[in-house]
C-alpha cells in the first residue's frame, strides 16, 4: 500500500444564506485518507461568528469577526480523519469567503 500527499488550496465565496459549507467535499476525506489542516482564513463583509466543525463536533467556534479584515481561525494543525464530515457556518447571514490550506493523506493499494 503506498502513501500519496497532496497539499491542496481551497477556497469559497460564500452567498449571504447562512447555510452550512462543506468546503473539502461531501465525501471528502474518503474513508482511506486523512486530512492535516493548516491554515483556515475568513474574511467577512459583516461582523458574523464562524464555527467550524470536525465529525459533529465543535471545533473552533471565533469570536465577531471584524467587517473587512482576514482573520487566521487555527493556531494549531486541525486533523479530519477519514469518512467523517468538517464544515464552517456563519451565526448570521452576512457574507463571508473562507480559504483552507490542507494536506490529504491518501492510502492508495498497489498491485
Amino acid at each position: 500500500m503506498a502513501v500519496v500527499n497532496e497539499y491542496k488550496f481551497v477556497g469559497i465565496d460564500n452567498s449571504t444564506t447562512g447555510g452550512a459549507l462543506v468546503p473539502l467535499g461531501a465525501s471528502i476525506p474518503g474513508v482511506k485518507e486523512t486530512i492535516i489542516i493548516k491554515s483556515i482564513l475568513v474574511t467577512s463583509a459583516g461582523t458574523p461568528v464562524v464555527t467550524i466543525t470536525n465529525n459533529s463536533i465543535t471545533a473552533i467556534k471565533s469570536k465577531a469577526l471584524t467587517a473587512n479584515e482576514t482573520t487566521e481561525l487555527l493556531t494549531q494543525p486541525l486533523i479530519v480523519e477519514g469518512g467523517t464530515s468538517f464544515t464552517v457556518q456563519a451565526s448570521t447571514a452576512d457574507s463571508f469567503d473562507v480559504a483552507i490550506s490542507y494536506l490529504n493523506i491518501k492510502k492508495e493499494k498497489t498491485d
